[in-house]
């Protein structure tokens, strides 16, 4: 879980709060949730570590299609979200994609001033 918070953390501008408790980290950029991560049962899978990432609709049903450790959004809005199982299952490299692809699509919804101040934290 330490490698998932070093990656998230290290977006420009990124912050972790806790508005759910102490369970789960909420990763945001200028106040806009772009992850989560936290450890728990997901309905009746097991227990695993696991993320919320913002996903582009149609990207979001492939991955889904791609990858058995990636479902729709738990407790999220599920056209918009993944839940990714961080079991093992999924190369590491993809997952850095999908964290990439998550922040950048809430950057890009952010106004042209606070994507600009984002330029300074780089």
């Amino acid at each position: 879980m330490e490698q998932w918070h070093t990656l998230l953390i290290a977006k420009p501008a990124a912050v972790r709060e806790y508005p759910f408790g102490p369970d789960v980290a909420v990763y945001k950029v200028k106040n806009k949730m772009f992850a989560t991560l936290s450890y728990g049962k997901l309905g009746a899978l097991d227990a695993h570590y696991n993320m919320n990432l913002k996903c582009e609709p149609q990207q979001a049903i492939a991955l889904r299609d791609i990858f058995a450790s990636v479902i729709p959004g738990y407790h999220m809005n599920k056209k918009h979200w993944n839940t990714i199982i961080l079991d093992g299952s999924i190369p590491e490299g993809e997952i850095t994609r999908m964290i990439d692809h998550s922040y950048q699509l809430v950057v890009s919804k952010l106004t042209k001033k606070e994507q600009a101040s984002l330029a300074l934290h780089l």
